[in-house]
C-alpha cells in the first residue's frame, strides 16, 4: 500500500469539497482531494441552476420572525453577485416572474421582492417590476390569461461545470484529485485522533493518506463519514429529494422565468428557460440516500400537473430530460421530517477524532461554507492560515473585467478556428460558456473533423471530449455528456445517441467503458 502525506485530506470532490481545497491551495496548504465517484457527480450537478438568495426563504423570515433565514438569504445573495461577477462565462443574470390576480397580491410580492433587492445591497443585479397583464402575455404567450407580476432577478448558472472549475484550479495549483476512489478506512493514533485516512481506488488499489486535517464534505453522505470516523457520532443530516424534468416545449421564449410562488402543498416551483427548453423544478421529499437521484413517478406527474395548469394549452408536455438531487438538510432538534421548511444553513463540525465535517447549505452558498470549514482546520493545525493569494478559477483571468474583455476578443478567433457549419455561432456560445478564456486552446489547430458539432442541441465536438478525458477526469458517457458537457440534462435520447461515439474515444484514450454503457443520471458516479 503506497503513502501520501499532505497538510489537509478533502473527502468529496463536489461544490463544497471542491470550494474547500481551492480555497485551502489559495492558502499555502498541500492538499488531496478524494471522489469516490466523478467531480460533482451527486448532488452538485443535479441543482435547479439557479443562483439566488431564496425568495421562499425570505418570505419565511418575515413570517416567523427568523433571523437565520434572513442571514442566510443576505449570504446568498452576497454570493450570488460574487459568482456573476468572477465567473461571467458560466452564471448570467436572469429574470423571473412571479404571477399575481389581485392587486393586494401584487403589491405584497412587489414589497416583498423590494426587499429581496434591498438585501443584496451593493450586489444587486437588478430592481424588481411591476407586470402588467399584457406584459405577462408577451413574454409568456402559453400562461393562463389574467395574469399580472412581478419581475425580480436571480441568477442562472452552470453547476456541473463551475463544479469541475474550481477542482481543476485546486488541481493545476498542485492539489492531488483522485476521482472513483472511496475512502474506506482511518487510521489514528493512541490517543484516538485521526491520523490517516485508507482510500481504495475502482480497480481495488488501496493507499493511505496521511494528513494533519482531514475534511468531511460528502453532502447527504457526511453520515456515513462521521460514523466510520466516530461509531458513537449521531447522525445529524436529513435528505430531501429535489426533483426536476425538462421539457421540449419552450414556454418562456423571451428568456422571462416563472416562479410559481405557492404550490397546493406550500412549496415553490420554477419553470425556466433552459437551452431553448423549459426547466421545471423541483420537488421537497423526504428521502433515503440511495432514493435522493432518481424522481419518482408521482413527482413527475405532480410537476407536469402544475405545467397543465399554469399552461393550459399545453396538455401532453414532452418530457426530455429528467434528474434528483439530495438535498443535505441539517437535522433540526426535535423536529419532525417536513424538510420544506429546514433552513438551509450550514454547519462546521469537529469532532473528538478531529474529522472536520461541512454539513448542510446550498450550491450558492459554498465558497463561506469553505471558509468555515478552514477556520476549523485551522485549529487542527493549531496556526493561522496565511491570507489567500490571487487564483483566478481556469478560464477566467486575473479580474472581472478582463476575463469580459478577453471572452469579446477570444469570440473571434473561435468564429475563424471552427468549421463553416449553421452551427458555429451556437458552437462559439457553447465552447465560451464551458470553458471561458481556455475554448481557443481546446480547439486552436484541430482539424475540421474534431471540430465539427456532434449534435444540433449543444453543438459538442470530438475534441472536447478528448479533452474531457485526458485534462478533466472523465472516465464514462455520462460524466461527459451529462456534466463536462449539459446534453443529457436537456436531451437524454440525444445523448443517448451520441453514447456510442464517446465511449470509442474513452476506449481509445485506454478507459474501457465495461458494462457501464449508456447515459444513467439517477446514478451518483
Amino acid at each position: 500500500m503506497s503513502d501520501q502525506t499532505v497538510d489537509l485530506l478533502v473527502i468529496g470532490c463536489g461544490a463544497s469539497g471542491a470550494s474547500v481545497a481551492y480555497e485551502a491551495i489559495r492558502r499555502g496548504l498541500s492538499v488531496a482531494i478524494l471522489e469516490a465517484g466523478d467531480i460533482g457527480g451527486g448532488t452538485s450537478c443535479r441543482s435547479t441552476k439557479l443562483l439566488h438568495g431564496g425568495v421562499r426563504y425570505l418570505e419565511l423570515a418575515f413570517k416567523t420572525l427568523d433571523l437565520s433565514q434572513l442571514r442566510l438569504v443576505r449570504e446568498a445573495l452576497l454570493e450570488r453577485g460574487h459568482w456573476l461577477e468572477q465567473a461571467p462565462f458560466l452564471a448570467r443574470r436572469l429574470e423571473l416572474a412571479l404571477p399575481t390576480q389581485a392587486i393586494w397580491n401584487q403589491a405584497y410580492y412587489r414589497f416583498g421582492l423590494g426587499m429581496y433587492d434591498a438585501l443584496a445591497g451593493r450586489q444587486g443585479i437588478g430592481s424588481s417590476r411591476l407586470l402588467s397583464r399584457q406584459a405577462m402575455a408577451q413574454a409568456l404567450p402559453q400562461l393562463k390569461a389574467g395574469l399580472s407580476g412581478v419581475a425580480y432577478s436571480d441568477g442562472q448558472f452552470d453547476d456541473a461545470r463551475l463544479n469541475l472549475l474550481l477542482a481543476l484550479s485546486a488541481e493545476r495549483h498542485g492539489a492531488q484529485l483522485k476521482t472513483r476512489c472511496r475512502v474506506v478506512d482511518f487510521e489514528r493514533n493512541h490517543q484516538g485522533r485521526l491520523t490517516a485516512a485508507i482510500s481504495e481506488d475502482s480497480g481495488g488499489q488501496r493507499q493511505r493518506w496521511t494528513a494533519s486535517a482531514i475534511v468531511n464534505a460528502t453532502g447527504i453522505q457526511a453520515d456515513a463519514i462521521r460514523g466510520m470516523a466516530d461509531p458513537s457520532a449521531k447522525p445529524r443530516m436529513l435528505t430531501s429529494r429535489g426533483s426536476h424534468l425538462v421539457i421540449a416545449e419552450e414556454l418562456c421564449p423571451d428568456g422571462l422565468g416563472l416562479l410559481v410562488p405557492s404550490t397546493a402543498d406550500g412549496r415553490v416551483l420554477f419553470m425556466l428557460p433552459f437551452f431553448g427548453r423549459t426547466l421545471i423544478g423541483t420537488t421537497d421529499e423526504s428521502c433515503g440516500v440511495k432514493e435522493a437521484t432518481g424522481p419518482s413517478e408521482a413527482e413527475e406527474q405532480y410537476l407536469l400537473g402544475y405545467i397543465k395548469t399554469w399552461f393550459p394549452t399545453l396538455q401532453n408536455p414532452t418530457v426530455t430530460s429528467r434528474w434528483a438531487g439530495g438535498r443535505p438538510l441539517l437535522k433540526p432538534a426535535g423536529a419532525d421530517l417536513d424538510s420544506s421548511r429546514v433552513v438551509r444553513e450550514h454547519d462546521v463540525e469537529s469532532l473528538p477524532c478531529g474529522l472536520v465535517s461541512v454539513m448542510g447549505g446550498k450550491w450558492t452558498t459554498c465558497r463561506p461554507m469553505a471558509l468555515d470549514t478552514l477556520q476549523a482546520v485551522e485549529q487542527q493545525l493549531a496556526c493561522q492560515l496565511p491570507p489567500p493569494t490571487a487564483m483566478p478559477l481556469l478560464g477566467c483571468a486575473e479580474t472581472a473585467a478582463l476575463t469580459r474583455q478577453g471572452l469579446l476578443e477570444q469570440r473571434l478567433q473561435l468564429q475563424e478556428a471552427l468549421p463553416d457549419t449553421p452551427h458555429r455561432t451556437a458552437q462559439v456560445d457553447h465552447l465560451q460558456s464551458s470553458f471561458g478564456l481556455e475554448a481557443l486552446a481546446i480547439v486552436g489547430g484541430q482539424p475540421a473533423a474534431e471540430l465539427e458539432p456532434l449534435s444540433a442541441v449543444i453543438p459538442v465536438c470530438r475534441a472536447e471530449v478528448r479533452h474531457a478525458i485526458q485534462h478533466e477526469h472523465a472516465r464514462n458517457s455520462t460524466d461527459v455528456l451529462a456534466r463536462r458537457c449539459r446534453l443529457a440534462m436537456v436531451d437524454q435520447k440525444e445523448a443517448d445517441a451520441l453514447s456510442p461515439a464517446v465511449e470509442t474515444l474513452l476506449d481509445e484514450a485506454g478507459f474501457p467503458i465495461g458494462d457501464q454503457t449508456g447515459i444513467n443520471l439517477t446514478l451518483n458516479c
